[in-house]
């Protein structure tokens, strides 16, 4: 009997055995083609130089706190990162994770507006159906109601508008421009029913993940809401949790949607898994305004800056950029998104196939032309995953796609070395999974 405290105590996970490149495998020996760990493993499992960097640190010095110490690792990270960082980013606090860095981004951007002088401000806005993490302000942010429910007492307020989510909420006679002329006034409808002299930040992801199933935005809307924010001195906060670090074909997933933020949260391609390692960007305006004001962050975690984790992600950054994986994103997305049309784009139940790179999601319905979902009680995304794990695939199915309780969709994020031979194995085996799971089979 394990004494490990699982996920879900009634179907406890396998024993991984080891990895090697884009597969893991189970003790059997059975391979699995990892293509759905929530968007960590963009370099498989098996990257000799990062293995070897995290080595190297470990005979220099394993750990030492940031209240006493910096590291070389972190000051050259931290240098990179600036370097390749869109807009006026400036600043990295170092964390272990996605949920860290999107708790410090909120912590930042109340602590700035009380070090400025307008300690009003503390109201966020972000979307319906975003996910920003698990801990308590990151959870409160978030807009999936399911994930909110239960621990609702304990949540901070929080106003959330409507995602940019063409599939579900653009209607039939409305241009691209009239979409987003629809959900721009609806953010600044809130701002002024709140008042713009509360309201402290708007955060989303650029391509929404794990809730919707890689949604991108449509035409300008981050142009229009970064020009809303400017209007009433609100802060950008953008979530590259998921979809940075070249995840959607880009090092930043803002670089592509004429977007800059204020305070920018990224995490799992960071580390591609190697290290647990997550970090908050931040403009000098902000940080200058810490320095020249009390000085100290109130905020903190023991690992902040790790050294081994830091060595480990500079040596994921230097794979992805010097040595120019990411060139492979794009390209290998296309083949991805053409070879998941040939298979499913007219399946009866896939309703949309979307998503921008190696980060493409499918969306599952009753009825195509309807949108109808299948009814929630049915668990088809939990039938999928299973079915898809089977087949050796390990992909990342969510239910409650449209409200946090009905509609269900697959997200795809596969590593970045992924072949095109893995690419026709991943939609062979994912369109067997999903014959399997659907009702009937």
């Amino acid at each position: 009997m394990s004494h490990v405290f699982p996920r879900n105590s009634k179907a406890p996970p396998i024993e991984v055995s080891h990895g090697e490149g884009a597969y893991l495998f189970d003790k059997s020996g059975k391979a699995f083609l990892n293509c759905g760990d929530a968007a960590v493993s963009c370099l498989g499992h098996s990257d000799t130089l990062v293995t070897e960097a995290i080595k190297q640190q470990l005979d220099q010095v394993a750990f030492a706190h940031t209240g006493f110490f910096t590291s070389h690792p972190a000051e050259q990270l931290a240098e990179k990162l600036i370097s390749l960082a869109p807009g006026d980013l400036d600043r990295v606090y170092f964390v272990s994770g996605g949920s860290e860095a999107m708790e410090s981004a909120l912590k930042l951007a109340r602590q700035y507006y009380l070090e400025i002088g307008e300690p009003k401000r503390h109201k966020v806005i972000a979307r319906r159906q975003s996910y920003h993490g698990n801990t308590l302000g990151a959870l409160a942010t978030g807009g999936n109601a399911w994930r909110r429910a239960q621990f609702a007492p304990m949540l901070i307020d929080v106003n959330h508008v409507s995602p940019c989510y063409a599939y579900r909420g653009q209607l039939m006679d409305e241009t691209d421009a009239d979409f987003v002329d629809r959900l721009v006034q609806e953010l600044e409808g809130q701002i002024n029913e709140l008042g713009p002299e509360t309201v402290m930040a708007f955060v989303a992801e650029p391509v929404v993940g794990a809730t919707l199933g890689a949604v991108p935005p449509v035409g300008d809307y981050f142009a229009r809401i970064r020009a809303i924010c400017d209007k009433h001195g609100i802060l950008l906060i953008l979530d590259e949790v998921m979809c940075g670090m070249g995840r959607t074909g880009t090092l930043f997933a803002s670089e592509q949607y004429d977007v800059t933020p204020d305070i920018c949260a990224i995490a799992k391609g960071l580390g591609a898994g190697y290290q647990p390692i997550g970090a908050m960007l931040c403009t000098s305006e902000i940080h200058d305004a810490i320095q020249q004001g009390s000085g100290f962050f109130q905020h903190g975690h023991t690992y902040l800056g790790h050294p081994v984790a830091c060595a480990a992600a500079l040596a994921v950054l230097e794979r992805l950029v010097d040595d120019d994986v990411l060139a492979k994103v794009n390209p290998t997305g296309d083949a991805l998104c053409e070879a998941l049309n040939q298979s499913l784009g007219q399946h009866p139940h896939v309703g949309d196939i979307r998503g921008v790179g190696l980060f493409q999601g499918l969306e599952l319905v009753a009825d195509r032309d309807t949108k109808e979902p299948f009814p929630d009680g049915l668990k088809l995304h939990a039938k999928f995953k299973a079915a898809a794990f089977a087949e050796g695939l390990i992909c990342y199915p969510m239910g409650g796609t449209l409200d946090g309780k009905r509609g269900d969709h697959v997200l795809l994020a596969p590593p970045f070395i992924i072949s095109d031979d893995q690419v026709q194995e991943l939609v062979e085996k994912l369109t067997k999974a999903l014959a399997q799971a659907l009702p009937g089979s």
